[in-house]
């Protein structure tokens, strides 16, 4: 049997200053050509793994090492990550760490050149890479003016360019849109299946990635807590990790059928088995979808003292047009044929015509550069655009994509005031260095930075138990301005849920909500169609450009391929059901009107012919599956 590419004998890692390990005794071998799949909370030692993989761990963050760790047959304690680059490519979840060359041709050929490969071949290593990645476009292109998504793309080009046996990867897609986030998991899975590279990807939306896995290995506080097969993954997490679970296999559980669906196709089988593709009449679908539709809600609402000149939040998004009229006159951000066109290069914005009112939710959505990053930028201030006007009630505050360019200090407890750092669930990560975080909770300090200052949003922080459904919130009109602090007019977020777990992804949604509830205008540009379906009453759609779509989150995001939630693809966007629970609601209602029909709808008895034999009975209907929905 061939040596291991990546072996772990009871290895354990502490950060500096860190109160515990962040690795505890891990034992695992990853074969030659497997496609092995992290999973598990944010902070839960995914990237530690990755790190200590490619050497950084201990080389470069230092710490406490035991066991032992050896990559491709070299000791990781004898061999930095210099020596391991040769084997082992690398994509962290900060690409724009990563990139140090100034144009992507340069970029792409940089570890090739290291390697001494003759010119020919670095041509043909960046072309190949280029092509594969999508992104030959881009190759004269400086670095420093390509956008999140699209950065991603030309670190994983680097990394994939020297064909090195082992690649690991730190959340790959979570800055790409959504076909571009399948195109490179295709990818992946050839480079695996044709070329035997190694692939280790840790992941926080496994609905997109769990189909191309081998394998999965779940990690929980340090410790690896299952190593199995994707299906047999999925019925662990139903029971010992329900945050772990994908949309669609908490769709299928919710309605009590099994086996836990590793993907949408999957699971289409088994509701179409079941008789839960047939739909019944549309406007019973969208009662019932829309009744359900609550239970998705955050319990944590808040009652806050609007900013000024704030109008009540609407409980439903209003209609909206491109054009704005007198009935914007009290919103919180308007924007008439905002144009951005870059003296060398090609138009990035054109005629934006946009209207947010005070306390309404908007996830702005569209492919790599289509200008979202570049909007949010204009709108807070940051450019000039060519043409065109913004007007704001008041502050507008922007988090920007890379949560590193906010971390200054030495301490956590530095960066950001406590009530902030509470609310934010990093309390208890105060003596850290900012910089040994994991992606999601350098996600979130940011966000804590951007709303510091002392504010109290008056809920729960995040982690903390909500309040029961229906409960009474508690007032927050007596707090003094001073302990609300001053919320910004419009804030703005651009990826923010980059690095964050299910559960964190969800504290975040109650987080804004809360905001809303104090008449925050918000404007959220992400990838992640689950997320934009938990916060936003309304999603505007960005194409070369300018808005192409805006409406109500179900009309956007329902019928869709690709701006669609797993629930919608799996049920093909009926009723505009979104969530695991409002379509599993459907599919029990679906169920129980099939097993329902024979009796509902007896076959009349046919009286025989006075002069003809009596007619063959007819055969009895089939008999329903025997799907019992849950109570």
């Amino acid at each position: 049997m061939s040596e291991p590419v990546l072996r772990f004998d009871r290895f354990t890692y502490r950060y500096p200053g860190a109160p515990g390990p962040a690795l505890t005794e891990l034992s695992l071998e990853v074969g030659e050509g497997e496609f092995v799949l992290l999973a598990g909370r944010s902070g839960g030692g995914k990237s530690t793994l990755l790190r200590a993989g490619c050497g950084l761990v201990p080389h470069f963050h230092g710490g406490a090492v035991a066991g032992e760790l050896t990559v491709a047959g070299l000791d990781v304690r004898d061999h930095g990550p210099g020596e391991l680059a040769a084997v082992v490519g690398t994509l962290f979840q900060d690409p724009e760490t990563q990139v140090v060359m100034g144009t992507v041709r340069s970029e792409l050929a940089f570890p090739l050149e290291n390697r001494g490969e003759s010119r020919a071949a670095v041509a043909r290593g960046v072309e190949e890479a280029a092509l594969a990645l999508g992104i030959a476009h881009l190759l004269e292109r400086p670095t420093h003016e390509l956008s999140g998504g699209e950065l991603q793309r030309v670190a994983l080009g680097a990394a994939l360019a020297g064909r090195p046996r082992l690649v690991l990867l730190d959340e790959p897609t979570s800055q790409l849109d959504p076909v571009a986030g399948d195109e490179l998991i295709g990818l992946l899975r050839r480079l695996n299946e044709e070329w035997g590279t190694t692939v280790v990807l840790a992941e926080h939306r496994l609905e997109r990635c769990l189909t191309a896995a081998d394998r999965v290995l779940a990690l929980a506080g340090g410790i690896l807590a299952c190593d199995a097969e994707p299906g047999a993954f999925l019925a662990w997490a139903a029971e010992s990790a329900p945050a772990l679970q994908t949309p669609g296999a908490s769709l299928l559980a919710r309605a009590g059928l099994r086996p836990p669906p590793v993907g949408v196709k999957a699971a289409r089988a088994t509701l179409r088995s079941a008789g839960a593709l047939d739909p019944l009449p549309e406007a019973e679908e969208a009662a019932i979808v829309e009744r359900h539709r609550t239970e998705t809600s955050r319990e944590d609402k808040v009652t806050l003292p609007p900013t000024r000149g704030a109008a009540p939040r609407p409980d439903s998004p209003p209609k909206h047009r491109f054009r704005g009229s007198r009935a914007d006159a009290n919103a919180a951000l308007r924007v008439r044929d905002l144009w951005v066109e870059p003296p060398a290069g090609p138009t990035i914005l054109r005629a934006v015509e946009l209207t947010l009112r005070p306390g309404e939710r908007v996830a702005l959505m569209g492919r790599n550069g289509a200008g979202k990053s570049t909007l949010l930028r204009h709108l807070a201030g940051l450019q000039q655009p060519t043409r065109g006007s913004i007007d704001a009630a008041g502050r507008v505050a922007l988090l920007l994509q890379n949560p590193n360019d906010y971390l200054v200090h030495e301490q956590v407890r530095d960066e950001a005031p406590r009530a902030a750092l509470a609310l934010a669930g990093l309390a208890d990560h105060a003596d850290r260095h900012p910089r040994d975080l994991s992606g999601g909770e350098r996600q979130r300090l940011a966000l804590a930075i951007v709303l510091g200052g002392g504010l109290d949003l008056g809920g729960p922080a995040a982690g903390a138990t909500s309040a029961p459904a229906g409960a009474a919130a508690a007032p927050a009109a007596s707090a003094p301005a001073s302990a609300r602090g001053d919320l910004p007019a419009v804030l703005c977020l651009d990826e923010p849920t980059r690095g964050m777990d299910r559960t964190h992804k969800a504290e975040l949604a109650r987080l804004l909500d809360r905001l809303a509830a104090a008449g925050t205008a918000l404007l959220v540009a992400t990838h992640d169609p689950e997320f934009a379906a938990s916060f936003a009453q309304r999603v505007v759609l960005l194409g070369d450009g300018r808005p192409i779509a805006d409406g109500p989150v179900a009309e956007v995001l329902a019928g869709g391929w690709y701006f669609a939630t797993e629930t919608a693809r799996i049920l093909g966007g009926a009723a505009g059901a979104l969530d695991p629970v409002s379509g599993a609601a459907l599919i029990r209602a679906r169920l129980a009107a099939r097993a329902a029909a024979p009796a509902r709808s007896p076959m009349p008895a046919r009286s025989p012919a006075p002069a003809r034999a009596p007619a063959p009975a007819a055969p009895a209907p089939p008999a329903p599956t025997p799907t019992e929905a849950p109570r």
